[in-house]
């Protein structure tokens, strides 16, 4: 194996030379266990630590390593490393971290496609669908939708589904299929290229994991039988693992997610929702908040049909998740400023008592 098998690239190298970090190995995170890393190269694997330099300047989690980032590091033990530097990410897929006001997780980094699983059956939710289109287009990701368990509904129902996000999501890839009986597969087996970073996105029990075993033709993840009274699988993945499979495609495998909370992602949102964008420079007032005003191109476009009332809701309830979270940040900036203010001048405080 090689790095440009792990997805190495000129770039990387060329920042690897530019920083003096040619004394170092390279390596690629692809798992993370509380602050501990498996940490691979083209010849073995780390468990990996952070340098308590790095660990100290870190002024957020993000800026601790996270699955899919490339790293230098250093060997002191058999099998053991030390993690010095973090290269720069050329994307993230993050989210609003859960229960944590105004601090985000990543998801994964350095990632090319997100493949968005949802099931046909109960799972299926085109406001979600939206969520992670969201998320992706903010990481300048290219989004391909996948729907799962299709062997479980019948052909009309699964052309309504089809028809729904249709209307409602344009110019993503869709590609349907069935873990049970492998339909679908040859499709999107060829969707996934060497050397290329690829993230299973979706909510647990969608079927994620087996579909990474069918993949790869190997029991890679632990997975679970289907629940029969609800139709879903049971919840088994407990961690993000990168995975380099034989046709040399890298697959992340992801937790289910219960909640897709939405950062300060207006690029994002702009990209997800571009007709109601486009809509917006016709409105009356350049502050029109598309709620309630007179002369609102969106809210016309919506009475008259021609936006999906429930894409426009959905835009709303992102937009505003967007606005309390980039507010969120702002109170906490403004509290760690005034907290450093106050410590900057009780140190002065001291200094004056002592003469």
């Amino acid at each position: 194996m090689t790095l440009e098998d792990l997805g190495y690239n000129s770039i990387l190298e060329n920042y690897r030379k530019e920083n003096n970090l040619d004394s170092f190995e390279v390596g690629r995170v692809i798992s993370e266990h509380k602050e501990r890393y498996i940490v691979k190269t083209d010849i073995n694997e780390f468990d990996a630590e952070l340098i308590g330099n790095l660990r100290f300047a870190a002024k957020s989690r993000s800026d601790f390593p996270a699955v899919g980032d490339w790293v230098a590091i250093s060997k002191y033990d058999e099998g053991k490393a030390l993690i010095h530097s973090i290269y720069p990410r050329n994307s993230r897929i993050e989210r609003q971290a859960v229960g944590k006001f105004g601090e985000k997780q990543i998801i994964a980094t350095n990632i090319d496609y997100g493949l968005i699983v949802q099931a046909v059956d109960r799972d299926f939710n085109v406001n979600r669908l939206e969520r992670y289109l969201t998320i992706c287009n903010a990481a300048k990701v290219n989004p391909v939708i996948i729907l799962s368990k299709i062997d479980l509904i019948n052909e009309s129902k699964l052309k309504t589904i089809l028809d729904k996000i249709s209307e409602r999501i344009k110019n993503v890839q869709i590609i349907t299929i069935s873990n049970q009986t492998h339909l679908g597969y040859k499709e999107l087996i060829t969707i996934i290229k060497k050397g290329k970073t690829y993230c299973l996105l979706g909510s647990s029990g969608v079927g994620k994991s087996t579909l990474l075993n069918n993949i790869s033709g190997k029991q890679l993840m632990k997975t679970d039988s289907i629940s029969l009274s609800s139709s879903k699988g049971k919840h088994i993945t407990s961690h993000r693992e990168l995975i380099i499979l034989e046709n040399g495609g890298i697959l992340i495998d992801n937790p289910g997610m219960r909640e897709i909370g939405i950062a300060d992602t207006k690029s994002g949102l702009e990209v997800t929702f571009d007709a109601l964008v486009k809509l917006s420079q016709g409105c009356k007032f350049k502050n029109c908040t598309h709620i309630k005003e007179i002369g609102c191109a969106i809210l016309e476009a919506v009475e008259k049909g021609e936006i999906d009332k429930d894409s426009y809701e959905n835009y709303l309830k992102m937009e505003s998740e967007k606005e309390h979270f980039e507010s969120t940040i702002a109170e906490k900036r403004k509290k760690d400023k005034d907290f450093g203010k106050m410590i900057k001048n009780y140190k002065k405080d001291r200094k004056s008592n002592k003469y």
